[in-house]
């Protein structure tokens, strides 16, 4: 099974709308600043946040960050100063300190965009052709070009991450976009035929579902787009969410499009560990983004 990005692309509906800074007001915490964004994303008004290192100077690699979905749909990108309970701790003090600028924003349905369910936002989207999840990619690749335009960023060191949700956002729009540099995801790789064959797939929201995806891809195929660009998978070994027999056919899948460059292609695999980040997984990330974004 393989697919071409345009194609991929065509089915997700996928379509990056115009971005724009409306405000910004910095927060200093600690030793890290938090900037609280008013984005201009097509037509809405979208929240940001991002976090950074204080007193940095010049152009810094950033990260990209996908929030994950958990159910909690009033938190949305808040989760990079919060956390969430299947997380070791908040992300964004982290990967300041670490020396990244890192953003993420409200995915529709989300944080402050919570104003429709779910159901009520992909049910009319699926109606004319389109998914949820293609809506919310293009704004993540909004959110990307946003990114790579600030003074205080290296558009040639932005790296993706995400966990759940924020896997499949950030590996799929590093398929979409080789504007990611390298792309660390969490909890959520597999391959969705088997997740079907086994009924793995019903306690994924529906904002996932892409009509007539899995007859031309799936999710080895689609991250076999990001080779030769550097890719860390991270699985917990008993995540009824991403069943391992559905991690293995996906992994299998992805391999030979890294033949040539081994290297770039990692995997954390965690014994006994459900749908969650461990220590090991976050030194991992640490350690990924600090070899390909420097």
């Amino acid at each position: 099974m393989s697919i071409t990005r345009s194609r991929f692309a065509e089915l997700l509906g996928f379509a990056p709308p115009e971005i724009g800074l409306i405000s910004a007001h910095e927060e200093h915490v600690e030793d890290y600043v938090v900037e609280h964004l008013r984005l201009r994303i097509g037509e809405e008004e979208v929240r940001g946040i991002v976090t950074k290192p204080r007193g940095a100077t010049g152009r810094l690699p950033a990260i990209l960050y996908g929030h994950s979905h958990g159910g909690g749909y009033a938190i949305g990108a808040r989760e990079l100063l919060d956390g969430r309970e299947y997380l070791v701790g908040p992300l964004g003090p982290v990967f300041a300190r670490a020396g990244y600028v890192t953003l993420c924003i409200d995915m529709p349905i989300f944080g402050e965009r919570a104003t429709v369910s779910e159901s009520f936002a992909a049910k009319a989207l699926l109606w004319h052709g389109k998914s949820l999840f293609g809506q919310m990619l293009s704004d993540h690749a909004a959110a990307l070009t946003y990114l790579e335009s600030r003074d205080d960023v290296d558009p040639a060191r932005i790296g993706a991450f995400g966990l759940s949700m924020g896997c499949v956002l950030s590996y799929w729009l590093a398929a979409l976009d080789d504007r990611i540099a390298a792309v660390a995801h969490l909890c959520c790789f597999a391959d969705f035929r088997t997740m079907i064959e086994l009924g793995a797939h019903d306690g994924h929201g529906i904002y996932l579902t892409v009509p007539g995806l899995l007859r031309e891809a799936d999710g080895g195929t689609i991250a076999g787009l990001i080779a030769p660009r550097p890719q860390l998978i991270c699985v917990g070994e008993a995540d009824h969410l991403s069943p391992p027999l559905a991690v293995e056919r996906a992994w299998a899948e992805l391999v030979p499009a890294y033949a040539g460059v081994p290297e770039r292609l990692e995997k954390v695999s965690e014994p006994g560990v459900g749908h969650q980040e461990t220590v090991r997984m976050r030194e991992a990330v640490l350690a990924f983004f600090g070899k390909w974004l420097g």
